[in-house]
């Protein structure tokens, strides 16, 4: 594991070590305003191979009495038995320029015990926004990518996240949002990234484009712009050629961790300075070893027994002390931790005290 994932460190880290190209302003902001919508509802997936919720989930019985109440079917809801059945939470995104009839995607994740949704197929399930409205509706056979199969002795096998599945074009929009453009003489460009320079960066390409005093940067995160005389009636023409300018942002230093897997990526403005570093680690293994006693042949008050052997060993790496010192790219900085021969879980240890020594000049986050 050590070798092939270093090894992807060091071919990150030459990737990031190249200068950042100019990129279209339409991935580095967005119009304010203009944005998708979360949307979210419950309802039932049936037709499920008895890996549906079990008896004792007695929201998922009573909501398939109530559907099947409103068919004319009258049923006690403890006289259901819902092996094929789950009960699951429906969550979509609504376009912000969706219209009535359009299709979007729908993912529904079990709310109960179910152990699988694969085969299922999503009753109409109303989907609500944040002021309780209707805006589309969902229903259609669930994809999951995936699958769990168990025998009657407790063995288990699984692929993937067998609960949550997904429904593409499963819904349908019913309700628009009240949003145009037309009429706009102003647009606010929110940055993804909320940076100084970045900032001044689109500001200048838009004036640059369209003219002086078309666009100014309020504050890092915010770009404002004014519809130009040349362009008053032709809104979308006008967003379409500013979303297609090109823009160099600029980032600042940070290196991003992920303990849990291991995984290490750095941006190619992360600075060290000139620091010793020891590190070494100790390994502890314990192995049990069961064997069966047996009593002496024709002894008559012994009886079998099971007797365990541990074996206790600890070896300690030795640490050596390595000296890095202070670089002007990436690519140094890899080699040198490179050259230590430690692994990402150990690169993860090591850029943390180089971090609270105060010789790294990045921002260390944490996933």
């Amino acid at each position: 594991m050590s070798v092939s994932r270093f090894a992807t460190l060091i071919m990150l880290a030459g990737l990031l070590s190249v200068p950042a190209a100019a990129v279209r302003l339409k991935d580095l902001a967005s119009v304010k305003g203009v944005r998708s919508n979360q949307l979210t509802g419950y309802g039932l997936v049936v037709g499920l191979n008895k890996t549906g919720d079990k008896y004792q989930t007695t929201f998922t019985r009573e909501s398939l009495a109530s559907v099947l109440a409103r068919m004319g079917v009258g049923v006690d809801p403890a006289a259901i038995k819902v092996k094929n059945v789950a009960a699951v939470m429906v969550t979509s995104s609504l376009p912000a320029f969706a219209r009535a009839g359009s299709r979007i995607d729908v993912t529904v994740a079990s709310t109960g015990d179910a152990t699988s949704l694969e085969g299922g197929m999503l009753l109409m399930t109303p989907l609500y926004g944040a002021d309780g409205k209707i805006y589309a509706i969902a229903q259609g056979s669930v994809s999951v990518g995936g699958f769990s199969a168990g025998g009657s002795a407790g063995s288990s096998v699984q692929k993937n996240h067998p609960t949550v599945g997904r429904l593409v074009g499963g819904g349908s929009v019913e309700r628009e949002l009240p949003y145009s453009i037309e009429k706009q003489h102003g647009f606010e460009l929110a940055l993804h990234d909320e940076d100084f320079t970045t900032a001044k960066r689109v500001a200048d390409a838009i004036n640059q484009r369209f003219g002086p005093e078309v666009a100014w940067a309020p504050d890092p995160g915010t770009v404002r712009v004014k519809l130009p005389q040349n362009h008053k009636g032709g809104v979308v023409d006008f967003l379409a050629e500013v979303e297609s300018l090109q823009v160099d942002p600029d980032h600042a230093a940070k290196v991003v961790l992920n303990e849990r897997t291991g995984t290490v990526v750095m941006g190619s403005n992360v600075r060290i300075s000139t620091v010793a570093v020891a590190h070494g680690s100790l390994s502890v293994t314990i192995s049990a070893n069961n064997q069966v006693s047996q009593p002496a042949p024709f002894a008559q008050r012994g009886r079998t027994t099971k007797v365990t052997n541990q074996d206790v060993s600890a070896v300690e790496e030795e640490a050596r002390l390595t000296v890095l010192k202070r670089t002007v790219s990436i690519d140094e900085l890899v080699r040198g931790l490179n050259a230590m021969g430690v692994t990402p879980r150990d690169l993860i240890s090591i850029l943390q005290a180089i971090k609270a020594s105060g010789a790294l000049s990045a921002k260390l986050e944490l996933l």
